[in-house]
């Protein structure tokens, strides 16, 4: 399976590679939603997790774009943003989970585990 980080924090992004590299086949990066859906195009990943606020394109949009382009795509979306009503928007244009931030490896970990229906460790 191929994973997809998106967040324009480079510090995040670093920190879900740390935890999840060895669980996946390759690990992509995008900063916004625009290179994410640029790599879900020719990458096709299989898993992606997704910050909301980012410069360029949102992840609610770009989960839009994205679950029209590879329906079958994971997302779980990782986000500073505990707003119930941006959690339930995200969801219902597609994501599969929420997680928000900051966040321990375990939780995660324990987040993609439930998206995916599979154990990592």
């Amino acid at each position: 399976m191929k994973l997809m980080i998106v967040d324009d924090s480079l510090v995040i992004r670093n920190k879900i590679n740390r935890t999840l590299l060895a669980k996946f086949n390759g690990v992509l990066r995008a900063e916004n939603g625009v290179q994410a859906i640029e790599l879900v195009i020719s990458e096709k990943p299989d898993v992606i997790t997704m910050d909301l606020t980012m410069p360029k394109m949102g992840g609610v949009e770009a989960i839009q774009q994205i679950i029209g382009i590879a329906p079958s795509t994971h997302i779980l979306v990782v986000s500073a943003l505990a707003d119930k009503a941006t959690a339930i928007s995200a969801l219902s244009y597609g994501a599969n989970g929420f997680l928000c931030k900051p966040f321990t490896e375990h939780e995660l970990s324990s987040a993609i585990e439930r998206i995916i229906d599979i154990e990592l460790s």
